[in-house]
């Protein structure tokens, strides 16, 4: 049974092609000082007073502390210092005070440098990471409950700990793991849904979706799941599953699932894979008998999806598509977050080379990047749990998913990381796949884009901004939660809501400020708005495939398997 708390950390655990250049060069680069740090310190150089004025704030609350007159306190949230002891023993409420003024201090003085944006981020994210890092919680015995729970088992917590810990740090992702999967197996109880592979090549599945309604909508759905991880974040549990969902609600579904490639795939670029969305379109059209289609992808997918959506429309072949969706998908990379300030042109081709010289990325570098991303619900949360506490993480459907990562192909990494630090897709042109260059603003067929509030990953403000770059009319909706967890959004979550707006103004803040915000999930939502660009409705086929398409064996499928 998951938790809040659970669905918040899967939404930070997941993929983003911007956060590639880390991956390839390791994430312990951005804990060492660079030029950033350097303009900070000369920053709050030029400004002494206020950098000892702030310096003699720290020291005269920390006298307060000692005194046992301060009145620094954690957050209520803060599930850190949750355990009564941090606040009943005075030298543990002493030692977190000192800690969190000693932090707020460091936050402060980063707000006095008056940094620009690039400068700021990165900076930011140092002095955040060693924050966190250095945490009394993460002591272990200074922790009250790592303390308690050593005396309960007669230090057994801390021996399963520490071989844990070992063990963790000899296999890669070099990260306390975050979820037990031991209660998973794909095509049994996640990725389950009934369904049919339809079409194998090199590249990529084809799989096919069982009708569960006896009447079908005429235009089918093909979706293109992120390169990085298997396809089924869209098909997690039952009762939790996109694709379950909307085969319920009358949709032929049809979904591309990668292989997962090695060196010998290095040279599979751009091309390679819009070719194969290309293929999967054939294959869908030819199977469903519709001349159109509604193309879907998902972040890294999405990407892919919208340079396929541009081919068609330079190649005169836009008619092929009946509508477009974009899911927790950037286009335009300027300032796109954390993320996007940590890169730059020397690192990305450094990034490259290196993975040129393997052949491809590998995805558990990925998963140890997108972790210090946010360290202190990724790493130092299951530091705690899994090393000091000596304890197994819970099981949880998105986080299983999360674990099971994928390769990326040399070629398909550097043509990511070229889009990324160029922002090739806002300029007409700035792409172009067979000579034939891309402009997403002749892409004029109806959009709908959604995005997650809290997603770090793909920050909703620089999803909305496909809204202007699109060049149909486009619905954008903002989900609540984070990345993956955006799109896991099931009816029956109380909690569930999302916010519209018929309008796409230029600015996000302005789309959100006059935004209304609707109750239950935008799985509703987005079923309307397909029911109205799906054609009239027929009979469900009855099998799988067709003359030129057989099945050739049922879904998940062969390559979802492969390690």
């Amino acid at each position: 049974m998951s938790t809040d708390t659970d669905t918040d950390l899967a939404g930070q655990a997941a993929p983003l092609d911007v956060l590639l250049v880390d991956a390839a060069m390791g994430p312990l680069r951005r804990f060492t000082p660079d030029l950033s740090t350097a303009t900070w310190a000369m920053h709050l150089a030029k400004r002494p007073r206020t950098t000892l004025r702030r310096l003699a704030d720290l020291g005269v609350e920390s006298g307060r502390i000692a005194l046992g007159s301060s009145s620094v306190a954690p957050d209520r949230r803060d599930r850190r210092f949750k355990d009564e002891a941090w606040e009943g023993n005075a030298l543990l409420r002493r030692l977190v005070q000192l800690y969190l003024a000693a932090g707020r201090t460091a936050e402060q003085l980063v707000d006095d440098a008056d940094l620009d944006w690039r400068d700021e981020k990165r900076t930011r994210f140092l002095v955040e990471n060693l924050t966190e890092a250095l945490s009394p919680s993460n002591l272990p015995l200074v922790n009250p409950t790592s303390a308690k729970t050593a005396i309960d088992t007669g230090g057994a917590s801390l021996v399963r700990g520490g071989g844990q810990l070992v063990k963790d740090l000899v296999n890669a992702p070099r990260i306390p793991e975050m979820v037990d999967t031991t209660g998973y197996e794909v095509g049994e109880n996640i990725a389950a849904t009934p369904g049919h592979v339809v079409l194998r090549t090199e590249v990529f599945e084809l799989l096919q979706y069982t009708p569960t309604t006896k009447k079908v909508y005429d235009v089918p759905t093909l979706v293109v799941p992120p390169t990085i991880n298997k396809f089924y974040a869209i098909d997690l549990a039952p009762d939790r599953s996109l694709i379950e969902y909307a085969v319920a609600q009358g949709r032929q579904m049809f979904v591309m699932s990668w292989r997962n490639p090695d060196a010998r795939h290095a040279d599979w670029g751009f091309e390679t894979y819009v070719g194969a969305i290309l293929e999967a379109l054939d294959a869908v059209e030819s199977i469903s008998g519709s001349e159109q289609t509604i193309l879907s992808g998902i972040c890294s997918g999405g990407i892919l999806a919208s340079i396929t959506a541009g081919y068609l429309a330079a190649t005169g072949r836009q008619d092929r598509l009946a509508a477009f969706i974009l899911a927790v998908t950037v286009l335009d990379t300027a300032r796109a977050g954390t993320a996007g300030a940590l890169t730059d042109a020397r690192t990305a081709e450094a990034a490259k080379a290196k993975s040129r010289r393997q052949g491809y990325l590998d995805g558990r570098a990925l998963a140890e990047v997108f972790a210090w991303l946010r360290p202190g619900d990724l790493v130092w949360n299951y530091w705690v749990n899994n090393y000091l506490l000596g304890k197994r993480p819970p099981a949880f459907d998105i986080l299983f998913w999360n674990a099971d990562t994928t390769r990326m192909t040399a070629a398909l990494h550097s043509d990511f990381v070229d889009l990324s630090v160029d922002n090739g897709l806002v300029t007409p042109g700035g792409v172009s796949l067979w000579g034939v260059p891309i402009d997403l603003g002749k892409v004029d067929v109806d959009s709908y884009v959604v995005a997650g509030i809290a997603d770090h990953i793909t920050p909703w403000e620089s999803c909305y901004r496909s809204t202007q770059m699109l060049g149909g009319d486009t619905r954008f909706v903002l989900s609540t939660s984070g990345h993956i967890a955006a799109l896991v959004n099931p009816p029956g979550n109380p909690k569930a809501s999302f916010r519209t707006n018929t309008e796409t103004p230029p600015s996000a803040q302005a789309w959100l400020e006059s935004a209304e915000t609707q109750e239950g999930t935008w799985w509703a939502d987005v079923t309307l708005w397909l029911d109205e660009r799906a054609g009239g409705q027929r009979t469900a086929p009855k099998k799988p495939g067709n003359a030129e398409y057989p099945p050739l064996g049922e879904a998940p499928g062969s390559y979802v398997h492969d390690d």
